[in-house]
């Protein structure tokens, strides 16, 4: 197909918004259906069921600390001029199951971890003590470790402890019957650190997204190989499928398709298997090899977005399942702008999150910007700084020119300068909206 606007769409040839594109873009994409996956498998993903706790935690009264399970009448009077002397009756490790009593005048040697023995009131750490040796504290550590197990000899303790002392009490974490964590929380480590603590093997969540990245054009070689004449390496095709797993999808880079329609078709079609979304760069402005609009065309809508850069834009669903394909434009600013406005909410809104937007602030552009086309949406590179005081605008600085091929400028920005459609510059020192990236 060529790039001719096409009768069967009256509207092909139309002048769309930003706002219009992305509006069309999300109203027709649904989140992912939700699947029950094992922990590490879940990271990144989004909690579809409130998770509560079936059993406390930590699930009994544990020592803090390694030292001495005391009762603490015996310790109470307990100087360096006048230890305690207690009988050692036994060691309590981590995992221990049968545990001594603690009667009067007696301890019990503790680890780190292990349940508090009945009897025991307070747990009295290795420094507070000779360690069993007689030798005074400074060796109580060395001595602790090195000890053989078992009952037998005296600890001497040289200072009192509170009841409860370096004890964790059951349920001081989260208590059974509690909520671990609701629905819609994302799941990075400190959750799965949870959901394993309270023996959560599996959990039910909307699964990141499988995202295929292509580019197109004859001229692409892979880096790393040399360049003949009127040849560039594929940056989009890395780019984006790094920017995919930014958002939070499994990427897969298949790389640069030349300029041919039916490989291009065949090869989208081969990737549909394992897709939730197709994203291309290239073929979709108004020349002669515009292979993507001519593979993809009958599924495929192709737009003028009122943007710079980034103005040819596409999006349909293709194949049997309807896969959600956006086709950005080939120019590596243009491509990654146009991830950043309109396919990284689509990541999102497959995973389910609430909020599937980069953040927005307002900040003081001292430079200003000399010129921006009038009627369309201008997204420049830039280096946002937070402000020194909260609650003052940050400053921003654009970098690099507005050239759609300067990737080295996109390579040191942080954030992108938004300049409305009404505006055809912004004098120094006024404020504009920054679309933060980081």
């Amino acid at each position: 197909m060529s790039g001719a606007p096409d009768p069967e769409r009256p509207d092909s040839d139309r002048l769309w918004s930003v706002a219009e594109h992305l509006d069309d873009i999300l109203g027709k994409i649904r989140p992912l259906e939700p699947i029950e996956l094992r922990l590490l498998e879940a990271q990144g993903c989004v909690l579809v069921e409130d998770v509560t706790v079936s059993v406390a935690l930590p699930p009994f009264d544990n020592s803090s600390m390694d030292g001495y399970a005391v009762r603490t009448a015996d310790v109470a009077a307990a100087t360096r001029e006048s230890p305690a002397a207690l009988t050692v009756i036994g060691d309590v490790a981590a995992g221990s199951g049968e545990l001594p009593a603690v009667g009067p005048g007696e301890a019990a040697r503790i680890m780190t971890g292990a349940p508090l023995p009945p009897g025991a009131e307070a747990v009295v750490p290795v420094e507070w003590t000779d360690g069993g040796t007689g030798a005074g504290p400074a060796a109580a550590m060395r001595a602790h470790s090195a000890a053989p197990e078992g009952a037998g000899g005296q600890v001497l303790v040289y200072r009192p402890a509170e009841p409860r002392a370096h004890v964790r009490a059951r349920g001081s974490d989260v208590r059974a019957g509690e909520l671990a964590l609701p629905a819609g929380t994302v799941l990075g480590p400190p959750q799965i650190a949870l959901l394993a603590a309270i023996g959560r093997a599996t959990v039910t969540v909307r699964p990141r997204p499988r995202v295929v990245v292509l580019s197109t054009g004859s001229e692409l070689v892979p880096p790393g190989e040399p360049l003949g004449p009127g040849r560039i390496h594929d940056s989009n095709s890395y780019q984006l499928t790094a920017a995919a797993r930014d958002a939070g999808a499994i990427a897969y880079r298949v790389g640069a398709v030349a300029d041919d329609a039916a490989t291009l078709r065949a090869t989208v079609e081969d990737q549909l298997i394992r897709a939730d979304a197709v994203v291309t760069s290239g073929g979709v402005s108004v020349g002669a090899y515009d292979v993507v609009k001519e593979a993809l065309g009958e599924e495929v809508e192709f737009r003028k977005v009122a943007m710079q850069p980034g103005k040819p834009q596409g999006f349909g669903r293709i194949g049997q399942d309807g896969v959600p394909l956006l086709a950005l434009p080939g120019n590596p600013v243009s491509a990654y702008v146009s991830f950043e406005l309109f396919v990284r909410p689509v990541i999102r809104t497959l995973m389910g999150l609430p909020s599937v937007y980069r953040a927005t602030c307002r900040a003081v552009c001292p430079e200003g910007v000399a010129s921006s086309p009038a009627g369309r949406r201008q997204f420049l590179r830039g280096r946002y700084e937070p402000p020194a005081v909260a609650g003052e605008p940050g400053t921003v600085t654009p970098v690099g020119g507005a050239g759609s091929h300067l990737v080295r400028a996109l390579a040191h920005a942080n954030a992108l300068i938004v300049v409305g459609e009404a505006a055809t510059e912004v004098a120094p020192g006024a404020e504009v909206d920054v679309l933060l990236l980081t």
